[in-house]
């Protein structure tokens, strides 16, 4: 179950919210569709429920907020847009990699894999695969953690008709089983096809909470679509016909030669046109979308149900409109003249009615389900009992309207004697939060505006859950409003019972972006991440042979070092290939998490988890092994098959050397790692990399320059003395060797650069953490 209270998106600049105190419920076993026309505020509210952008406002996922769950993965499973997966990666090893990030089994990926259809696909890139198997691994990485609840936007977005309601169904089958499905859509016919419930946005507010059934009776109508160079003038004799017959028919401009007639047949429509010698080149039933301000007018600017109840009452011919000309249609037309371009809300309209048929229009309040008090209350300013309302339910604290009715006795127990606000009647605008545009006396309008979550006027929102503890104070509606005061105020004669206003504490609470958490077994996500595509095997490839053929070309001309011709590094460079290569891996370490973030696919953001920094280190230290290993070996091989085993032999100091060396090619995937982990960037990864002898090693060495006045010689010595320790096996030794390669001028940048880059990621990750 999800509950939504007060989503409130920050202002951008001088515009307003994008998403304006949006509440609503989704409830367990059943379908919710977000519907809204693009730019209404559907992925944003989505976006701050998931606490993917900051705003206020509050979430409760089966009563608890996404950041207080343990494994969010396995609550709520997400799909936002494509799936950011390298293109080079299989669909199979794509869902591998995420099972050991949500520390589900192995078989898992299989098992979905199977549920939306994509076995035959298991081995394609996902780079190749179109819109529509990209939404079926969309959602089979929603499944993969088999969360209880489902958060699609938009998912059946560039799909076919048919693979749509392959989609429908498998939600639907989902709610069966007990879960909560949130999806988002702009078609309102898809909508209420779908879901069970649908919640409408227009312009980021809330406009209607309804049930399915309610909202295709309320906002879905049929009507004949008709196409022809003579519109104006097909409009006229539609109309003229309507009124002669005493018939109900609109007929609605909808730009160009295009009208929608509703109320009327496609024959009564064509016969019409052949009698009067009308060319048509359409005429088709279609059911019309009547836009989000249907519910309460045509046009979400007519008439209040009191206007529009007095409006009926007139005889027909001052209810008829003749057909506006097309030239000053929108002055006539009494609606603005701009509207948005993806909707179906009609421009101009042209309504005839006759005497004897009401007009087929909803009235305001049947748009939201209203509650059991609402429902009851007789659409009139009576109450049940046949007196006048003393007025109408107002937020709490509004100064306008909060005081005791007039004549009322002085209380004597503000907290017994509070007399209860009285539901308003149907025609109130505070019902459905938008303010009726009908003109109403001074004293008894007050203007609309957002209602807490703990408020009983609003129409559709739930109450949110109280944590034990709190000390939150109840909200009590303010007594009623006498419409018409007398001379003498009660307020001087009494002293007023005053609402206690809503707090500060009680706006909603403010949304904090937070990262995505790390992967459960993250050795293992990056194993497979690593070995899933064919970016390390193509660069340690790349190494070897460039190595291989740089040995060769300093063998040929002479004066290299045994060492260095092994490890194919010229004075001329800053790096041997193998360093740099290493380097390059560590960097695409955390370069392709950021191009490719397939551990938070709704942030464009990566963990900086302590946990995940191991294992990358880890894999990338085993990576740089391999390479440099592998590095010596070819170039060995090369040399003793080019020039013979004089180049080949094995130097006298091997051992030294080859820690020199596998900590230089270790240092340099580290330093890869830590840095594309701070800049987000491969690029600068493999800079910090590049940097290290370029730029650090001058700076240590002109620090260091001149005689020193003393050494630190016999160091592991007194250091054994110091803890009293006797090194196994010849460790004081192999120290020695550590404090050498240390001690050279490279090792001393990189140890340095190490350093400085392992403080400034675990800075970065404490202040995430502090935010």
């Amino acid at each position: 179950m999800i509950q939504a209270f007060g989503l409130t998106s920050n202002p951008r600049k001088e515009l307003p919210p994008a998403v304006d105190d949006v509440s609503f419920e989704a409830r367990a076993g059943r379908v919710t569709a977000l519907l809204g026309a693009p730019g209404a505020g559907k992925t944003t509210t989505l976006r701050l429920m998931l606490e993917l952008q900051q705003g206020r406002g509050v979430t409760y996922f089966r009563g608890r907020p996404l950041h207080r769950l343990a494994h969010p993965s396995r609550e709520v499973g997400v799909l936002l847009g494509d799936v950011p997966g390298h293109p080079a990666r299989t669909v199979r090893g794509h869902l591998r990699m995420l099972c050991a990030a949500a520390g589900v089994p192995v078989r898992r990926a299989d098992e979905v894999l199977e549920v939306v259809g994509l076995v035959s696909l298991r081995e394609e890139r996902l780079g190749t695969l179109s819109r529509g198997m990209d939404r079926r691994l969309g959602l089979a990485c929603a499944l993969l953690s088999d969360p209880h609840t489902l958060v699609l936007d938009n998912p059946a977005e560039g799909l076919s008709a048919r693979e749509g309601r392959w989609l429908y169904s498998m939600l639907r089958a989902h709610a069966a089983q007990g879960g909560t499905v949130l999806i988002t859509t702009a078609d309102p016919k898809e909508a209420a096809r779908t879901a069970d419930r649908v919640v409408t946005l227009d312009e980021g507010r809330l406009v209607a909470d309804q049930e399915a059934a309610d909202f295709s009776r309320t906002r879905l109508r049929p009507r004949v679509a008709v196409r022809t160079p003579h519109a104006a003038r097909l409009a006229a004799l539609l109309a003229k016909e309507a009124r002669t017959a005493h018939r109900s028919v609109e007929v609605v401009r909808e730009g160009g030669n295009r009208l929608s007639v509703y109320g009327s047949t496609c024959a009564d429509v064509g016969e019409i046109a052949f009698r009067h010698g009308v060319l048509v080149h359409q005429l088709a039933d279609e059911i019309g979308d009547m836009g989000p301000g249907a519910e309460a007018t045509p046009w979400g600017e007519g008439p209040t149900t009191d206007t529009a109840r007095a409006s009926e009452a007139l005889p027909t011919e001052s209810v008829a409109t003749a057909v506006p000309a097309e030239d000053d249609a929108p002055e006539k037309s009494g609606t603005p003249s701009t509207r948005p371009a993806d909707t179906d809300r009609p421009g101009q309209a042209d309504i005839a009615q006759g005497t004897g048929a009401p007009s087929p229009e909803p009235t305001a309040l049947s748009a939201v389900p209203q509650p059991q008090s609402l429902r009851d209350s007789p659409p009139s300013d009576l109450a049940p009992d046949g007196k006048p309302h003393s007025g109408r339910t107002s937020p709490p604290g509004d100064p306008e309207t909060a005081g005791p009715p007039e004549q009322a006795p002085p209380p004597t127990d503000p907290e017994s004697t509070r007399t209860p606000a009285r539901p308003s009647p149907p025609e109130s605008a505070e019902t459905v939060g938008r303010p009726s545009p009908a003109a109403a006396p001074e004293s008894t309008r007050t203007p609309a505006r957002p209602l807490p979550p703990e408020s009983t006027g609003a129409v559709g929102r739930p109450s949110p859950p109280v944590e034990p503890g709190s000390t939150r104070t109840p909200v009590r509606p303010s007594p009623a409003v006498d419409p018409k005061p007398t001379s003498t105020p009660a307020r001087i004669a009494h002293p007023p019972v005053i609402a206690k206003p809503v707090a500060l504490s009680e706006l909603p609470p403010p949304i904090s972006v937070r990262p995505a958490p790390s992967p459960l077994r993250p050795l293992r996500y990056e194993v497979r991440r690593a070995a899933g595509v064919g970016t390390g095997f193509l660069t340690g490839a790349a190494v070897l042979v460039v190595s291989a053929l740089t040995a060769v070309l300093l063998a040929r001309i002479g004066h290299t070092p045994q060492h260095r011709l092994l490890a194919a590094w010229p004075r001329e460079l800053p790096l041997p290939p193998a360093a740099l290569g290493a380097g390059l891996l560590g960097a695409f370490a955390f370069g392709d998490e950021f191009r490719h973030p397939a551990l938070a696919a709704d942030r464009g953001s990566v963990p900086r988890r302590l946990g995940l920094l191991v294992a990358k280190l880890v894999v990338s230290a085993a990576t740089a092994l391999l390479l440099a290993f592998l590095t010596v070996g070819c170039d060995a091989e090369v040399l003793y098959l080019v020039y013979g085993r004089e180049l080949a032999r094995v130097p006298a100091d091997w051992l030294s050397l080859g820690a020199s060396w596998t900590g230089l090619v270790v240092g340099c995937a580290w330093a890869g790692v830590l840095a594309a982990g701070i800049f987000r960037s491969t690029t600068a990864g493999l800079a910090a990399v590049v940097a290290v002898p370029v730029v650090v090693v001058p700076l240590v060495q002109k620090v260091l320059e001149g005689p020193a006045v003393r050494t630190a010689a016999g160091f592991p010595m007194r250091l054994r003395e110091t803890f009293l320790l006797q090194w196994p096996f010849g460790g004081e030794r192999y120290l020695s060797g550590v404090a050498r390669v240390i001690g050279q001028p490279v090792g001393r940048a990189l140890t340095l650069s190490l350093t400085a880059l392992l403080c400034a990621y675990l800075l970065m990750t404490l202040r995430s953490r502090v935010r």
